[in-house]
């Protein structure tokens, strides 16, 4: 067997050598490979799913109702409504959940834990993954999780 540093003389072009111990995902060796895995069923939302996600919601525009200072109410009603059109439309934008966010963290602050237990609450994860622009991770790290 040739020494793993050199190339053997009767191999022209790329040599490449690999050894691969136990493995339990996929593996390539070579050059410009592009690989694609699909593990499991993915991340396919039912109507359980998206009425959950209503729920959530409602409970928190309840919560905003009893809770908002009163000249924020109707501004804290409306970025709730923002954010879930965002968690539920085909493509999330990390930038609509900063935004309100940000907006509760200044104008709300007491309530801003309540959007944080809605937008971290896994069903809401599995349902902005599903749009597949953002992960439940990214959501976690931009709420302070």
């Amino acid at each position: 067997m040739p020494d793993k540093k050199e190339q053997p003389s009767n191999v022209g072009g790329d040599y490449i050598v690999a050894n691969i111990g136990a493995n339990s995902g996929q593996v390539a060796v070579g050059k410009n490979i592009h690989q694609v895995q699909q593990v499991g069923s993915g991340n396919q939302v039912t109507e359980a799913d998206l009425k959950q996600v209503e729920q959530l919601f409602a409970e928190l525009k309840q919560q905003i109702e009893l809770q908002s200072p009163p000249d924020k109410k109707e501004a804290a009603i409306e970025r709730v409504n923002e954010l879930q059109e965002e968690v539920t439309s085909p493509k999330p934008a990390v930038s609509t959940f900063e935004y309100v966010r940000n907006w509760f963290l200044k104008n709300a602050p007491s309530l801003a834990g309540a959007v944080a237990s809605v937008v971290l609450n896994p069903i809401v994860g599995k349902v902005v993954e599903a749009g597949g622009t953002i992960a439940a991770d990214q959501l976690k790290h931009l709420f302070g999780v």
